[in-house]
């Protein structure tokens, strides 16, 4: 079985390769599949991902959550092994934080414990294993709020043929490329 740090380093290779427009359209793709899920539909709060570097584009996610009157939060890193959600009404409240990766400035922490979460992830397999950055953030935050619904949304070629699980590691319920739901 090839390691994480392996698929990581294999899957960043090809995320350098992709246009700037297939990830604008393949991002719109994704984008209308998740806002079209029950999960998303149900929401009051939806916790998304404030995208950085070719990564899936939330923004389409965040404008149609906010359009239908739903309250959006996304992650800032607050320690050395934390993360919390704070709460946006515009994408201004954004500057680069953590790893220059678009956070919250300030304001008010979101403490929802339903809300519907966006789980980033640089991989993933058919079983919804996960490859995050390495850091362990979400692992962390989602084995602390179990109560949350989750979908990671990735690219098609983010998907890989198996990602070693490890006993800290939380799977989405779901992944969303442009082509298909894992469930």
């Amino acid at each position: 079985m090839v390691s994480k740090k392996e698929i990581r380093k294999y899957i960043f290779a090809q995320r350098k390769e992709i246009s700037i427009e297939e990830v604008e359209k393949n991002s719109r793709l994704i984008c209308d599949t998740v806002t079209s899920l029950p999960e998303f539909l149900t929401a009051e709060c939806v916790y998304a991902y404030a995208d950085y570097n070719k990564e899936v584009s939330t923004r389409g996610i965040i404008e149609e959550a906010w359009k239908a009157g739903k309250r959006v939060a996304v992650p800032k890193v607050t320690g050395a092994h934390e993360m919390k959600y704070y709460y946006i009404t515009s994408f201004d409240q954004l500057s680069p934080g953590y790893f220059q990766i678009p956070e919250p400035e300030e304001g008010a922490e979101a403490q929802e414990e339903n809300a519907f979460l966006i789980v980033p992830g640089v991989a993933f397999d058919k079983n919804r294993h996960r490859a995050g950055y390495g850091q362990g953030f979400y692992d962390r935050y989602l084995s602390m709020h179990p109560k949350h619904k989750t979908a990671a949304i990735a690219f098609e070629f983010q998907i890989v043929e198996e990602i070693p699980a490890e006993a800290t590691d939380i799977f989405p319920d779901k992944v969303v490329t442009e082509k298909r739901v894992i469930e």
